[in-house]
């Protein structure tokens, strides 16, 4: 029997494809129908890409046209699959946080250059601006933003959001603050591999009840190591600044640290440097600087490197002390150090608004294996 490609087509009107509601014919799925003979070949596209839809759409067609047009019809049955481009998503984490706007990391590429405090008066120096202010001690093994803001003996207590359990944040000074230093004793050393601690500031971030922030500031450890890319594989990060103090060896591990944001794989826009300690000033000669650390270091450095240079914080005695009494410098008002803190801190915004405006949103990263590392040295 000579096969009729118009009654195929009929036949194939009543059947439709695996999860689409018309049938193969008007949603253009059949391609092709060829017939010679007693032999007819069908090409369809689908777009289920499961294996079983593949063989319910085959086994369909082979019945429809043996019911419907030919019993001993020879029929070949070619089925294409192109599946509708997935949107790009990230399947470790990555939700933003309802509620916050911007998600500020506040890093450096080694301890003591003073970044704790410098994400204590940024975050006091936004709130007096108006801002709602969020900070997030991400130093795990060595929490200090409880005692710059006076809460080192509170805890947080638990709310009750839309049926859920939260954090609620401890708040001072108008800035609302979470850090494991509030679930550990004083003298009490975390000792946690990165898996824990890794998951210890996954709680933190995401079972917190933060309310509505301008900003999120994230306190994070010295160095690029694993709770730096934790939270980058967490949380679309708006963007980073980088604290250094102004001397070489410092400097060598600011430059690392922007580095650690602008890899390839990760990705996260660099706001700019901070230089802390620029130069140290004495109260009873409060018009001399002098350069201890080095001068302008930093600010060297940012213009080497391309990136904005936020501001200078001088070594001053009030500014330890004010982090050690749980009262950040920026709150001295009419003082030299509230004006260095309130110019860095419009820095900050103004470059935040720049990479707004600029820049698509960050997408929080995806590292599945070593090579997100840029110290793994690949196979020749």
């Amino acid at each position: 029997m000579k096969l009729n490609k118009q009654e195929i087509l009929k036949a194939l009107e009543s059947i439709t494809v695996p999860g689409e509601g018309q049938n193969m014919v008007e949603s253009g799925a059949i391609k092709n129908v060829v017939t010679f003979g007693d032999e007819v070949v069908v090409d369809i596209t689908i777009n289920n890409p499961s294996l079983q839809a593949k063989k319910r759409t085959e086994v369909d067609i082979l019945k429809t046209i043996h019911e419907q047009v030919y019993e001993k019809a020879k029929i070949k049955v070619n089925v294409k699959v192109d599946a509708p481009e997935k949107p790009k998503t990230n399947v470790i984490k990555g939700k933003p946080i309802p509620g916050i706007k911007n998600i500020v990391a506040v890093a450096s590429g080694k301890g003591g250059v003073g970044k704790s405090t410098v994400t204590a008066n940024l975050a006091v120096s936004l709130s007096k601006m108006g801002f709602n202010v969020g900070v997030l001690d991400a130093d795990i093994y060595g929490p200090s933003i409880p005692i710059m803001f006076d809460v080192e003996a509170e805890k947080p207590l638990a709310v009750n959001v839309d049926g859920k359990s939260k954090m609620k944040p401890i708040e001072n000074y108008g800035v609302k603050v979470l850090s494991i230093g509030f679930f550990t004793q004083p003298n009490q050393a975390v000792v946690w591999r990165g898996p824990m601690a890794a998951k210890a500031l996954n709680q933190m971030i995401f079972d917190a009840h933060w309310g509505d922030l301008d900003f999120l500031l994230l306190d994070l450890p010295p160095g690029t190591g694993d709770i730096h890319l934790s939270i980058m594989q967490s949380l679309p990060i708006t963007g980073a600044v980088v604290v250094s103090t102004p001397q070489n060896i410092a400097l060598a591990d600011a430059k690392k640290g922007v580095a650690m944001f602008q890899q390839d794989s990760i990705q996260v826009p660099v706001l700019g440097i901070i230089e802390n300690m620029a130069y140290f000033t004495p109260e009873e000669l409060p018009d001399n600087k002098y350069y201890i650390f080095g001068k302008e270091g930093a600010k060297n450095l940012a213009e080497d490197l391309k990136v904005p240079f936020l501001g200078e914080i001088p070594l001053v005695q009030s500014i330890r002390e004010a982090g050690d009494v749980g009262r950040p410098a920026a709150l001295q008002t009419l003082t030299p150090l509230e004006q260095a803190f309130e110019k860095l801190t419009q820095n900050v915004v103004e470059e935040v608004v720049k990479r707004n405006d600029n820049l698509p949103p960050t997408e929080a990263i995806k590292i599945t294996t070593m090579a997100g590392c840029s110290a793994v040295k690949k196979n020749k």
